[in-house]
């Protein structure tokens, strides 16, 4: 059985509804959505500078980070481990959808290949009548 068989009398549906998804789909679709946007970049660059500033006068005065940076290095580090597979999560659900998609778009263009060949067999039909009228 063919994917247009399956899917014959029915109205397609490409898309999950929100309601749907788990929350650790909607937790990867933020974070992604988030992490890929210019306010995160400005916050996070915004974080960085302040740091960089607080821990540089704190070595100057005091011991905060005694090894400069050190522990900016290791939050960086933490903040790469967990963004990146939940980055690849919201990737994944995102192939998905577009495979989804690509079934549906399918099915539709087979459903219209039916509908056009119908077509030319009635015009067919139609001239043999018109050419044996004559």
């Amino acid at each position: 059985m063919n994917l247009t068989e399956k899917h014959k009398g029915k109205v397609l549906q490409h898309k999950i509804p929100r309601s749907k998804l788990t929350f650790g789909q909607k937790s990867a679709d933020f974070l992604a959505y988030w992490g890929g946007s210019w306010p995160f970049i400005g916050s996070l660059t915004l974080l960085l500078v302040t740091w960089m500033g607080l821990n540089t006068y704190f070595v100057i005065i005091g011991e905060w980070d005694p090894y400069p940076f050190i522990l900016l290095n290791l939050f960086l580090s933490c903040l790469a481990t967990f963004q990146a597979p939940v980055i690849l999560m919201s990737q994944n659900r995102t192939t998905e959808r577009d495979r989804r998609r690509a079934e549906y778009d399918y099915a539709v263009n087979r459903k219209a290949e039916r509908e056009i060949e119908d077509i030319q067999k009635d015009l067919e039909e139609i001239k043999k009548l018109i050419i044996k009228k004559r």
